[in-house]
């Protein structure tokens, strides 16, 4: 079998006439080279100038693996698993890499473009969005307020739109609340429902607290911690059994709170949540390394998306991962993968007391559809079910397709 693919010269081109490529391959001193089964791609670039040969000093990044495996990668709308190179790698499915681990962590953006310059284009990804008349304010109001945590005054910040039900949203590890921020806008939502995302601690506009040498710390995001900030949120606020609602990080926090405080909440939601994160923080060391910058994490993050999601929603997704503070998101995977499990006490959830729902999207190769399933099954009661054509982040990257599986899950939660 051999896949119809441009020459080294043309893919070269493809490249050369492509800004963002251009980007993120600048100061790149080495080469890159695919090994699709027989055939061989390959670019060379100097100081992130694409020139013909390789230098002296080459240092090469090389992905291999075999035509079958290729072809579902260079498809126009890829397969789940197959949509990006570290979702392949990631889950085992027949792509292998070589090279200098922290290069290619400088450089997996251009890497990523470059393989995405050899598929057709992508169906509907380019379309137009978000357009509004000069003069139009959005609906959230952003405000601050103390909450003591852990002994010390902090300011979060969090923004509301809606009247009803109290539903509080918490945004996956790294990022902030503008990750709901479509939501805000969807009546069929906020004429029943008081939203109120929350940025954490040490994230978007909760900057640090005063009141701590918070410099001198290395951040891990810790259960307790953790679990506290929607409690405390709650009684500042005056919230009566509010509907908790996290995504990622704050898909597992949905599960805690539902084992650990299910008195304090009417139901839960959680986006890709699981009972366990299986991994290894060792191995995610250069996600806040001095010589990677914010735009290795937020080119990740795009592989955990669908192609077929809105490109502007899921740069824009991404670009929430390159704005944040460096060490947030190693730290609140601290909490992810480490911190979290409830591997043995998911079936001590009571969905009497408090109603448990679990929504996967298909392309997430992290909280994948099967671990959010399998949690379902370990909690009686509760409700799953895998949001096609989405991935880790529905409400950002896809909101239109997010509300047909949300509204449903609200339908339940309002009283008859």
């Amino acid at each position: 079998m051999t896949l119809s693919l441009p020459t080294s010269s043309a893919w070269r081109t493809l490249c050369q006439g492509d800004g963002e490529f251009r980007l993120a391959a600048r100061h790149w001193k080495g080469s890159l080279e695919l090994n699709i089964g027989q055939q061989t791609l390959q670019l060379f670039l100097d100081d992130g100038v694409l020139c013909d040969t390789a230098s002296t000093a080459d240092c090469k990044i090389t992905y291999s693996g075999e035509t079958a495996v290729w072809q579902k990668l260079l498809e126009a709308v890829p397969i789940r698993f197959h949509n990006d190179l570290m979702a392949n790698l990631s889950s085992g499915q027949g792509i292998t890499r070589h090279g200098d681990p922290l290069v290619h962590a400088q450089y997996f953006a251009a890497v990523a473009r470059a393989v995405e310059l050899l598929r057709p284009a992508t169906p509907g990804a380019n379309q137009t969005l978000d357009q509004r008349a000069q003069g139009v304010i959005d609906a959230p109001i952003g405000r601050y307020v103390h909450i003591e945590l852990q002994g010390h005054d902090h300011r979060i910040y969090f923004e509301e739109a809606g009247e009803g039900i109290p539903l509080l949203m918490q945004h996956t590890a790294g990022a902030h609340g503008s990750q709901w921020r479509h939501l805000f806008e969807m009546s069929e939502i906020t004429d029943r429902f008081r939203l109120i995302a929350y940025d954490l601690p040490f994230h978007g506009k909760s900057v640090p607290p005063a009141g701590r040498q918070w410099w001198q710390e290395k951040y891990d995001l810790k259960g307790d911690y953790l679990r506290s900030i929607p409690l405390k949120l709650s009684q500042a606020l005056g919230l009566h059994q509010p509907v908790f609602m996290g995504c990622s990080v704050g898909g597992l926090l949905a599960l805690d709170l539902a084992h650990k405080h299910a008195d304090q909440f009417r139901a839960v939601i959680s986006v890709e949540g699981a009972l366990k994160i299986k991994g290894n923080l060792k191995s995610l060391e250069t996600i806040w390394h001095p010589q990677v910058s914010n735009e290795y994490k937020a080119r990740l993050m795009e592989g955990l998306m669908s192609p077929s999601s809105p490109q502007a929603y899921r740069k824009e997704t991404s670009f929430v991962y390159s704005s944040g503070w460096p060490p947030a998101f190693i730290g609140d995977l601290y909490y992810y993968i480490t911190d979290y499990d409830l591997s043995h006490q998911a079936h001590e959830i009571d969905t009497n007391e408090v109603a448990v729902h679990i929504l996967s999207g298909e392309y997430d190769y992290s909280g994948t559809a099967e671990l959010g399933r399998a949690a379902s099954e370990a909690i009686k009661g509760s409700t799953w079910q895998e949001m096609t054509g989405v991935g880790h982040f529905p409400m950002s990257e896809n909101p239109q397709a997010f509300l047909k599986y949300l509204l449903p899950i609200l339908e339940q939660i309002v009283p008859k």
